[in-house]
C-alpha cells in the first residue's frame, strides 16, 4: 500500500504549523503544503505593526528557515492557489493545471478583507492589509502622504493607526459602531483604547460611517464623505472592516458552510476526509457549543497541532483556550478567554498608570481578562483556565490587595 498523503491548502500560520506538527508527531507519509503567494510561510502580526514602520523586512517574518521543507521532505508550493477540489476522486486541482492525490486533505485557507462597498472603493490609494504584498503597498504609499483615514476600529485599523501616527501622519479613525473594537473587548477597555489614541492625536470618529470616497482627476482618493455629508481629506485609506473567510473551495465541492466551513469538535468536515482550521473553520466553542470561528495566531497554532494528531492517530476534541493580543504606542494588551456576554467587570491595578487588567464576568464565572501591559495576569490567567482550576470569584478580585500571583499560589496550582 502506497504511504498516506496529506494535503494542506493555504501556507499561512495554520497550513504551514499542520505540515511542521506532522513531521514532528511522527508522520512519515507524503506532505504537500500548497501557497497562493509566491513566498514562503511568514507572520501575519508584524505587518501591521513593525513591517509597516520599517523596523523589520520580509525576511524578518519567515515563520521557519528557508531549508525547513527540504529538510523535511515536505513539498512547498507557491503561487499555485487550489481551484478545485474532487472529493470523490480524492484529488485537488490547482491552478497551474497540476492535480494533486489525497488520503487526508487540510483546508487552511484562511480569509480575505472585506471590501468597502460605497461609491470611490476603487480609487488607487484605497487599500488593505492581509498579505505581505499588500503591507508592502501600504507601507510605501505612507511614506508619500500626509494624511490617512482608517475606515474601522478593530485590530488592524487601530493598529496601523498607532504606527502611522508614530510616523507622522494626520491619522483619522472612522467606526460605525458606538465604541471601538466592540465584539472583542469590553466597553471598559474600549474606552481605555479610545482615550489612548486620542491621546497620541489620532481623531476617532464613533458612530460614523463612510459613504463615499472622492478622487482627483487623476483617479486617486483625496476625500471621505460620510453619511450626513461632513467631508475628511485623505491621500490614503485603509479599510480595516474584518474580513471573509474563503469557502468557495469547499461550497464548491459539497461541503457544509456558514461563515467559514463547518467542521465538528476534531476539527473535521462532513467529509472525514476533509479537515478545516485557522480563519476559515468554523467550530464548535468547547465551552459552550455554539459555532465559533476565530481569526488569531494561537487558534491557527492550536488547531493545528490538533489535527496532525488526529493524523498521527491520537485524535482529540479540539479545546484549547483562547488568546489575543495587540500593541499600540507602548500598550500591550493580552486578552486570555472570551468576554462574550459578560456582566460585571472587575478592574485589577491602576488604568492611570498604564499597567492593569479588567476581568470580565458572567455571574460568578470568570470569562476572560484583559490585561495592559501586565503579561503575568495574563499568563496566569491562561494556566488556571487551561487548567480547569479555580477562578477568583468577583468579590475576590475587588478586594484590596488582589493579586494575581499570590491567588495562584494560595490556590497551590
Amino acid at each position: 500500500m502506497a504511504a498516506p498523503s496529506v494535503v494542506v491548502i493555504g501556507a499561512g500560520q495554520a497550513g504551514s504549523d499542520t505540515a511542521a506538527a506532522l513531521r514532528s508527531q511522527g508522520f512519515d507519509g507524503r506532505i504537500t503544503l500548497v501557497g497562493a503567494e509566491g513566498v514562503p510561510p511568514y507572520q501575519r502580526p508584524p505587518l501591521s505593526k513593525q513591517f509597516l514602520a520599517g523596523t523589520g523586512g520580509g525576511g524578518d517574518l519567515a515563520l521557519r528557515p528557508t531549508s525547513f521543507h527540504t529538510e523535511r521532505d515536505i513539498d512547498f508550493t507557491a503561487r499555485d492557489p487550489a481551484v478545485r477540489l474532487d472529493r470523490d476522486a480524492h484529488r485537488v486541482a490547482l491552478a497551474s493545471g497540476r492535480t494533486l492525490g489525497y488520503r487526508h486533505l487540510v483546508l487552511a485557507v484562511g480569509a480575505r478583507p472585506r471590501r468597502l462597498a460605497v461609491p470611490g472603493a476603487g480609487l488607487d490609494g484605497v487599500l488593505t492589509l492581509r498579505t505581505l504584498t499588500e503591507a508592502g503597498r501600504l507601507r510605501d504609499a505612507m511614506r508619500d502622504t500626509g494624511r490617512l483615514l482608517v475606515v474601522g476600529g478593530g485590530f488592524v485599523g487601530l493598529e496601523v493607526a498607532a504606527t502611522a501616527r508614530a510616523a507622522g501622519l494626520a491619522v483619522t479613525v472612522v467606526e460605525s459602531g458606538p465604541r471601538l473594537l466592540a465584539r472583542a473587548v469590553s466597553g471598559a477597555m474600549s474606552a481605555h483604547l479610545l482615550a489612548e489614541h486620542r491621546a497620541h492625536g489620532v481623531r476617532v470618529l464613533l458612530s460614523r460611517e463612510v459613504a463615499a470616497l472622492h478622487g482627483d482627476g487623476a483617479g486617486r482618493v483625496r476625500e471621505a464623505e460620510l453619511a450626513g455629508g461632513e467631508r475628511i481629506a485623505a491621500d490614503l485609506v485603509l479599510v480595516g472592516i474584518g474580513a471573509v473567510p474563503e469557502t468557495a473551495l469547499a461550497a464548491g465541492a459539497g461541503l457544509a458552510v456558514d461563515d467559514g466551513v463547518l467542521v465538528d469538535r476534531h476539527l473535521r468536515t462532513g467529509d472525514p476526509a476533509v479537515y478545516a482550521i485557522g480563519d476559515c473553520a468554523r467550530f464548535p466553542d468547547p465551552r459552550t457549543g455554539r459555532p465559533l470561528r476565530l481569526e488569531s495566531v494561537q487558534n491557527a497554532a492550536d488547531q493545528a497541532r490538533c489535527v496532525a494528531a488526529a493524523l498521527c492517530g491520537a485524535p482529540r476534541p479540539y479545546a484549547a483556550l483562547p488568546w489575543f493580543w495587540t500593541e499600540q504606542y507602548g500598550l500591550r494588551l493580552q486578552i486570555a478567554g472570551l468576554g462574550t456576554g459578560h456582566d460585571r467587570v472587575v478592574t485589577v491595578g491602576d488604568p492611570g498608570t498604564g499597567r492593569f487588567s479588567l476581568l470580565c464576568y458572567r455571574g460568578e464565572r470568570l470569562l476572560a481578562t484583559e490585561s495592559v501591559n501586565r503579561p503575568a495576569d495574563h499568563m496566569i490567567t491562561r494556566r488556571l483556565m487551561g487548567a480547569g482550576a479555580p477562578l477568583p470569584t468577583p468579590r475576590q478580585a475587588a478586594a484590596p490587595g488582589f493579586g494575581f500571583k499570590e491567588f495562584q499560589q494560595a490556590a497551590a496550582v
